[in-house]
């Protein structure tokens, strides 16, 4: 009976409130927000069990995920009865038009090693190699994403049948710059990226890309430049930032990181704050961010080989 009792109350300890999601975000195994077996999103409108906050996140039961336990961002429940979901919300009204982003773009070279059956990548990229193209500008933190998205959308997305995805109503400035900074609209890459990360920037796809093709615009016109002369060398990341500095910005070195697999320069990620199409303003005051190598290559259009 005593051993009853104490496992009642400890249950009870344990989950000590229940809130409700108001978006559906990713629930994650770890508080960094690094993986999240099964794929796990929450149901918007429903209620989760809540054993302990850390760090602006939600330590929370999710039914029918394994294992069960998840970290999800307190964000994700704005408007919950909760005093701590009452001030994340007030939180986050400031923050939406200060918005921290990460803009993504890859060297189309590299991505095409990998994924050699994709439209944009047949003639060894066609018109889009030797250059850096938009991969996405990410709204954050990472679990920021699928903002007032329809479950059916978001399932659809998750299952990569991005063919499937609502089209979205472009302007034909914007379909412009897609074709010439981003390849992955052949494989309607575009679909996915607005409505897994767009959606949480904008409203409005048309923001959200013009936005994002210009910016990606600047940055294959000056950092690509300097890829474009290096093909086939290695590179180092202190002199990719150097160039940065001095045809973007003076305080971008912190603000831009590199990105590299099998030993292949791959991406070129940038640290933003606001919205707009000027990277030297927008970096202003963004968050530092790293890179994952000190030294790459860069690859040429084809088939990388190492002699």
């Amino acid at each position: 009976m005593k051993k009853l009792l104490l496992i009642t109350l400890t249950t009870v300890a344990l989950f000590s409130k229940s809130i409700t999601a108001t978006k559906a975000c990713e629930a994650f195994n770890d508080l960094k927000h690094n993986k999240n077996y099964g794929h796990i999103v929450l149901e918007p409108n429903s209620n989760y069990e809540v054993a302990r906050e850390q760090n602006g996140n939600y330590y929370i039961k999710v039914p029918n995920a394994n294992p069960t336990m998840r970290w999800v961002s307190v964000s994700c429940f704005n408007g919950s009865n909760s005093a701590a979901s009452s001030a994340t919300q007030n939180s986050s009204s400031k923050e939406s038009s200060n918005l921290d982003s990460v803009l993504v773009v890859s060297w189309h070279n590299s991505f095409c090693e990998t994924h050699s059956n994709k439209r944009e990548c047949k003639r060894d990229g066609g018109e889009y190699k030797n250059h850096l193209v938009l991969h996405g500008l990410w709204p954050q933190p990472r679990n920021n994403i699928y903002c007032g998205v329809d479950e059916r959308i978001i399932a659809l997305d998750k299952s990569k049948r991005w063919n499937a995805l609502p089209k979205l109503n472009l302007k034909p400035e914007v379909i412009e710059l897609m074709q010439k900074y981003m390849p992955g609209y052949k494989s309607n890459l575009q679909r996915h990226e607005y409505y897994k990360h767009g959606s949480c920037y904008s409203k409005d796809a048309n923001r959200y890309y013009l936005d994002a093709l210009q910016l990606t615009k600047r940055v294959d016109e000056t950092i690509g430049e300097y890829l474009r002369v290096n093909i086939g060398k290695r590179v180092k990341t202190i002199n990719i930032k150097k160039i940065a500095e001095r045809l973007i910005a003076k305080d971008i070195k912190n603000k831009i990181a590199v990105k590299c697999k099998r030993g292949l320069l791959s991406e070129i990620w940038i640290s933003i704050k606001g919205k707009g199409k000027s990277l030297k303003d927008l970096i202003k005051g963004a968050k530092p961010i790293h890179s994952n190598c000190q030294e790459a290559i860069v690859d040429a259009p084809g088939k990388f080989r190492r002699f």
